[in-house]
């Protein structure tokens, strides 16, 4: 009867602590607009800081940290970062921290000079949720027909250059990326 009583009393300490932990993680977070992990050269990218009052956006590439490159600025919620030209250099992984050094989530992004890349959100997708993977070529907006890939197999071909994954599950993992003839093909996003 007491080693029930501790098991439970152990049991009960631990949901404690992973609630509190969880609630300090979701506490600072940073979100990137658009909601995308590709980029073509040049587009324009905005990270937002939220659940501080000012944070810092660290950017992490070939292995050496540096600010956000360009004027960090407070919103009502946070603070933003702006990036108004992306360049391949600025590919890398992005989390933001404040004095305090509380650090949030991070985002990898990956910016290409190439024609298409793949519209896949920044934020993860829960099991059970429904995703749409799009595909996107920089010199044309038309119909065309796409093909999309997981894991370098071919499992899909579209001409909406969009893919929908209804009911995500674990086994949706992977790496994807997306070929549109005559134009190229986008980085691989796990």
């Amino acid at each position: 009867m007491e080693v029930r009583a501790l098991c439970i009393r152990l049991l009960m300490i631990i949901a404690v602590l992973l609630c509190s932990h969880s609630q300090k993680a979701d506490a600072v977070s940073l979100h990137i607009y658009p909601n995308r992990l590709q980029f073509f050269e040049y587009d324009a990218v905005t990270f937002y800081c939220e659940g501080v009052d000012y944070c810092e956006v660290m950017h992490k590439v070939k292995g050496k940290i540096k600010t956000c490159p360009k004027t960090n600025k407070r919103t009502p919620t946070g603070s933003s970062c702006t990036i108004t030209n992306v360049y391949r250099d600025d590919s890398g992984e992005y989390w933001q921290e404040t004095k305090g050094v509380i650090r949030s989530n991070s985002i990898n992004i990956s910016v290409t000079a190439g024609s298409v890349i793949l519209e896949i959100p920044a934020v993860p997708v829960m099991e059970g949720e429904t995703v749409t993977l799009g595909c996107r070529n920089k010199t044309t907006s038309f119909n065309f027909t796409t093909d999309f890939y997981k894991d370098g197999l071919h499992i899909s071909t579209n001409s909406t250059q969009n893919m929908t994954i209804h009911r995500v599950s674990k086994s949706d993992e992977g790496y994807y990326k997306c070929s549109i003839s005559g134009a190229g093909e986008s980085p691989e996003t796990w």
